[in-house]
C-alpha cells in the first residue's frame, strides 16, 4: 500500500481563545465508523492572509512542528485550507496556561511551590532540549530556537503534564523567517539581550527566556517589565537582576544559582545547552529521594483551579491566543 487518501472533516463545537491573528476552537475530528477524536483548531484571520509573511510563518509553524512528538511539545496533527482560510489542527490540552498559574497565584497573594515550579521548567527545559536537538528524516539538524518561551505559551494539562507550544516565531534551517538583524521578534519582557539587541538567536537565547519565565513563576515578579526596546536594553546593560531569593526567602541556594545561570547576560557563561538545565533541576528535585511528578502537579493544579461539580472539568484552554 503506497498511499491512502481521505478526507478528514472537523465539527467545530465553541471557540475558546481569539488573539490577534486567529482564534482557537474546540473540534471533533470524525472519521469512519463513528470515529471521533477532539482535537483543537487554530485559524488565521482572512485580513491577515494578504500578508504573505504572517502566511508563511503560520504554514511554517505547522511544517515544524509536525514531526516534533514529545510528551513536552503541543503536537500538530494536520495543516489544512478551506475557503481561503489556512488551520492548523492539534492536540487538544485541557488545562490552564502558565501565564494564569502565575496570575492566580498573585491574586491570592502566594507564591509558586518552589518543588512545583522547578518541576514545570524542568518539563519546559526537556521540550526545549528535544527541539533544539531535533533533525529531519535524513538526520540534518534543525537547529530550531523557539524565540517566544513565554508564561503563555506553557499550558498545564489537567493531568498534570507540562506542554510548550506556539511554535509561530521559530526559527529553523528549513524555514525562511526574517532577519534578525532587523526585525525583532518574540515578546520584549522575555528576550535575550542578543534578541533584543538585534545579534541573532541561538538556543542559548531560549534558556534565557526559560530563566526569566523561572524568575517570574518562583517571584511573582516580571524581571524586565518594559513596553519599549530602548528601556529594555537599557535594564539589561545598567542594571542586575536582583537574586530571586531577595524577592522570595523560600528558594534554595541551589534552585537560584540554577536560575541565575540560565540568567547570565554573556551567552558563554549561560547554560551551554537545554539538556544541563533539566539534569541539574531533576538532580536538585530527586536527589534526596521522592520528588514533583506529573500526579504532583495535577492536584497542585486543581486545588489552585478547583472544578465546579455542577460544570465539570476547569476552564479548557489549548493557548490564551491564537498566531
Amino acid at each position: 500500500m503506497k498511499e491512502i487518501q481521505y478526507l478528514t472533516s472537523y465539527r467545530v463545537i465553541r471557540k475558546l481563545a481569539t488573539g490577534g491573528m486567529g482564534s482557537v476552537y474546540l473540534a471533533e475530528q470524525l472519521g469512519a465508523e463513528g470515529f471521533r477524536k477532539i482535537v483543537a483548531i487554530k485559524t488565521i484571520k482572512r485580513e491577515f492572509l494578504q500578508n504573505d509573511e504572517n502566511v508563511r510563518l503560520f504554514v511554517g509553524e505547522a511544517k515544524l512542528v509536525a514531526d516534533l512528538i514529545h510528551e513536552n511539545v503541543l503536537q500538530v496533527y494536520q495543516l489544512g485550507e478551506t475557503g481561503g482560510v489556512y488551520y492548523i489542527v492539534m492536540e487538544y490540552a485541557n488545562g490552564h496556561n502558565l501565564a494564569d498559574f502565575i496570575k492566580e497565584h498573585k491574586s491570592r497573594q502566594k507564591v509558586t511551590n518552589v518543588e512545583i515550579g522547578a518541576f514545570v521548567i524542568s518539563r519546559i527545559a526537556r521540550a526545549l532540549d528535544y527541539a533544539h536537538r531535533k533533525s529531519d528524516i535524513n538526520g540534518k539538524p534543525l537547529n530550531v530556537v523557539h524565540r517566544d518561551v513565554t508564561p503563555s505559551n506553557v499550558i498545564i494539562t489537567l493531568g498534570g503534564v507540562v506542554k510548550l507550544t506556539d511554535f509561530g516565531i521559530a526559527k529553523a534551517v528549513t524555514m525562511k523567517t526574517p532577519d534578525e538583524a532587523e526585525v525583532i521578534m518574540g515578546k520584549l519582557p522575555y528576550m535575550s539581550p542578543e534578541q533584543a539587541k538585534f545579534q541573532g538567536t541561538t538556543p542559548q537565547s531560549d534558556i534565557f527566556s526559560l530563566g526569566l519565565v523561572m524568575y517570574e513563576l518562583l517571584t511573582n515578579v516580571v524581571v524586565y517589565n518594559v513596553n519599549d526596546i530602548d528601556d529594555l536594553v537599557d535594564k539589561m546593560d545598567n542594571f542586575s537582576i536582583k537574586r530571586p531569593t531577595q524577592l522570595n526567602p523560600h528558594i534554595p541556594a541551589k534552585l537560584e544559582a540554577i536560575m541565575l545561570r540560565c540568567l547570565e547576560t554573556n551567552p558563554a557563561n549561560r547554560y551551554q545547552n537545554a539538556e544541563q538545565v533539566w539534569k541539574d533541576l531533576e538532580h536538585y528535585m530527586y536527589d534526596g529521594g521522592y520528588g514533583p511528578t506529573n500526579v504532583k502537579l495535577a492536584r497542585y493544579l486543581e486545588r489552585l483551579f478547583p472544578r465546579d461539580p455542577d460544570k465539570g472539568s476547569a476552564v479548557a484552554l489549548v493557548a490564551n491566543k491564537a498566531q
